[in-house]
């Protein structure tokens, strides 16, 4: 094999002769969309978005400025710099075929915990005109049960005595926007592209609530300037594997870092309002809408729950990727019987789409054996998704009369998945949530009360006092500890009326 090119600006017109790569220009940017929480799904959707909107002549004067807050981004940070921004899209198609793709939207990245005041000047310009941020569900630090801002945290607790010196999103944004107010600049659009119900309006509320503690008139100011449109976004995008490294440089001839790997599928909607500029999305597909509500209900009540449903019951019984569970014909039948009888009966009417269609359209895209989204990236942080993609469903389900047992095996499961961190044959399990200790505290005392484990109201809220809930819960999670069996589990889960 001759050794790959690198992935640079440097190398950019070699690495043409292997693979598409952009010619848009840099120097021309004026606008900038900042982005905060440069992981894989921003690369594969709204940076995709703006570099199939460059490559047809429009929005040639945007360009993203990724913002990192943790330490973990030192490393895309370091990739990044050496890679002049530069890194390869790699689409994989349930067919075989694999696509990749040189982006170069992303001009330039900036660590908060290296040097917060030169991201403080980055959202404080007058060139910002968006900062949108994929930080996860749990980011927004809110409780799930109360729906509040978390104002416990040490790192907030500091920045409220702080201003000047933020650690959290909250204290960027505030300290920004407080910048932009005193040089009388217009406030930029507040846009959240994560997997949380109502994002615009949760992050609106969270923001409010902590800057009304920090500066009550700046907290009239952003209420009254900026925008906070919700959207809904979808992609699977698995994690990077070393494999797919190897296949860019085997078989593409270039060499990239940290590429990311995506599904053909890419769907954004969003609702028109933003309060400084926006680039024309919607001439690549990009829906704008006056309400996203039933859409965003849609897919996190269905793909992004679906998803779960096969990653905890799939982790119990050794499955490694979500297409695995897919293929296993219980799983698959499963998934399908939980989206008919629970999911689409609290979603109601949604103009323009067909359910049994979507469905359909998800089973296709979970199989796709080119992806191999890996189960433990689906549980990972379940604390912070399943209060929104499913137990939400199971209260709203219990409150109308509609089934709840599909579900609630799945919550069984995550308990025995939290205590044991294991499969059912023994083989431990990889489990990543910020609550992990948390969970595996209470699910330890299932043998004890089989109810400790959704007595945990941060996440399970009252469940704990409804009685249809408890029984069938209780007689789920007994038989998960006896036969650590999820099969037959399933099966019975099927087969009662």
């Amino acid at each position: 094999m001759k050794t790959p090119v690198e992935l640079n600006q440097k190398n950019l017109q070699q690495i043409g002769n292997l693979l598409p790569v952009p010619d848009y220009d840099h120097s021309l940017i004026r606008s900038e969309i900042v982005h905060i929480g440069v992981g894989g799904f921003h690369r594969a959707h709204l940076a995709y978005y703006l570099h199939l909107l460059k490559n047809i002549g429009g929005a040639l004067d945007w360009g993203i400025c990724g913002i990192g807050l943790r330490q973990a981004d030192r490393k895309l940070h370091r990739i990044f710099k050496a890679q002049d921004h530069l890194y390869t899209l790699i689409v994989k198609h349930p067919g075989g075929k694999i696509e990749p793709e040189v982006i170069k939207t992303i001009f330039d990245f900036k660590l908060g915990t290296e040097n917060p005041e030169q991201v403080i000047e980055r959202m404080a310009a007058a060139d910002t005109k968006i900062v949108s941020l994929t930080i996860t569900e749990g980011g927004y630090n809110f409780n799930a049960n109360t729906g509040e801002f978390n104002f416990d945290d040490p790192d907030v607790q500091h920045e409220l005595n702080n201003p000047d010196d933020p650690k959290t999103v909250y204290g960027f944004l505030t300290v920004a926007l407080k910048r932009r107010r005193d040089k009388g600049l217009a406030a930029f659009t507040l846009l959240s592209c994560d997997n949380i119900e109502h994002n615009g309006h949760m992050l609106r509320k969270m923001l409010l609530s902590f800057a009304e503690a920090q500066d009550a008139d700046l907290a009239k100011w952003i209420a009254r300037e900026v925008s906070f449109p919700n959207s809904m976004v979808d992609r699977i995008t698995p994690m990077t594997t070393p494999e797919d490294i190897e296949i860019l440089a085997r078989n593409f001839g270039v060499q990239d870092a940290w590429p990311v790997t995506c599904e053909p599928f890419i769907q954004w909607v969003v609702e028109n309002n933003f309060s400084n500029g926006r680039p024309a999305f919607e001439k690549v597909g990009v829906q704008f809408v006056p309400d996203v509500a039933p859409y965003e209900k849609m897919k996190l009540r269905m793909l992004n729950a679906g998803h779960s449903v096969l990653g905890l019951l799939g982790a119990l019984n050794g499955h490694l990727t979500i297409d695995a569970c897919v293929e296993d014909e219980l799983f698959a039948s499963y998934l399908c019987e939980f989206l008919k009888k629970e999911a689409i009966p609290v979603l109601g009417e949604i103009e323009g789409i067909d359910l049994t269609d979507y469905i359909n359209s998800l089973l296709e895209r979970f199989s796709n054996p080119n992806i191999k989204d890996s189960v433990s990236r689906i549980c990972a942080e379940s604390s912070a998704k399943l209060p929104k993609f499913l137990i939400a469903t199971i209260h709203e389900n219990l409150a109308g009369g509609g089934s709840i047992k599909f579900a609630t095996l799945v919550i069984a499961a995550w308990c025995y998945y939290s205590d044991k961190q294991a499969d059912e044959n023994g083989q431990p399990l990889e489990v990543k949530d910020a609550m992990k200790e948390q969970l595996h505290q209470a699910a330890k005392q299932t043998t004890i009360d089989p109810l400790a484990f959704i007595k945990q109201k941060s996440i399970f809220g009252n469940l704990a006092e409804n009685k249809q809930f408890t029984e069938l819960y209780s007689k789920m999670v007994r038989s998960i500890y006896a036969d650590a069996n999820i099969k037959k589990d399933m099966i019975d889960v099927m087969s009662t009326k």
